[in-house]
């Protein structure tokens, strides 16, 4: 297929923001009595939104987190955004190459996506260009993401490929008929071939795949 259009995720893809949102939510869920491993948080939350993880800590429990929760986590990863996210390594030299329309395509909130890209360097190379889960209510897996994306940008489907690194955002972009690339860290290389991802291991992999 000729590409002529990349829909990347966000958190993962563009920035390295994972380890810390998990961080803190493994944390805080800790208080109320939940363990998991960093690198089953990776596997299980990567690519959700915030309330579905939160029933899942839920239904682990056995009770309901307190009202306060969901602030509280926003707050915290907000303010550790801020200083600490940093561009994926590789990700500026790639896009610096491509001569195609490009965009992102997240579960998060817009504010979320834009102070993550503003941080790590990267909020000029994609204004007028973000799309957000929360514009058309509807997140990943399911695909709408991604076809609202691919819709707004001006090109079809098949026209398109995604970048993802999550079980659920390949999953999202697979169903919506997406060629999708699947950024592979070690912890979810099995999940993302399994979901019908092609996987690529670093931006001068993904180059050489591309032909760019």
């Amino acid at each position: 297929m000729e590409v002529k259009c990349i829909i990347f995720d966000c958190d993962g893809v563009l920035v390295d923001t994972e380890k810390i949102g998990n961080g803190i939510l493994l944390s805080m869920a800790a208080e109320h009595g939940f363990e998991m491993k960093i690198e089953d948080a990776y596997r299980d939350f990567n690519g959700r939104n915030l309330k579905e993880c939160f029933q899942h800590i839920e239904t682990a429990i056995d009770k309901k987190l307190p009202d306060s929760f969901e602030n509280e986590y926003r707050e915290k990863s907000f303010e550790a955004f801020k200083t600490q996210v940093k561009p994926m390594e590789g990700v500026v030299a790639f896009i610096e190459k491509l001569k195609i329309p490009y965009c992102v395509a997240s579960s998060g909130p817009v504010e979320k996506i834009r102070l993550n890209l503003e941080v790590a360097g990267l909020l000029d190379k994609f204004e007028g260009k973000i799309f957000s889960s929360y514009q058309i209510k509807s997140w990943k897996p399911e695909p709408g993401i991604f076809l609202f994306a691919a819709k707004e940008m001006g090109f079809e489907v098949k026209d398109c490929i995604v970048l993802e690194d999550s079980k659920a955002g390949v999953k999202a972009g697979i169903s919506g008929g997406f060629k999708v690339y699947g950024f592979a860290n070690g912890y979810n290389n099995e999940d993302l071939e399994i979901e019908g991802a092609i996987l690529f291991h670093t931006y001068e992999e993904l180059s050489s795949l591309l032909g760019i």
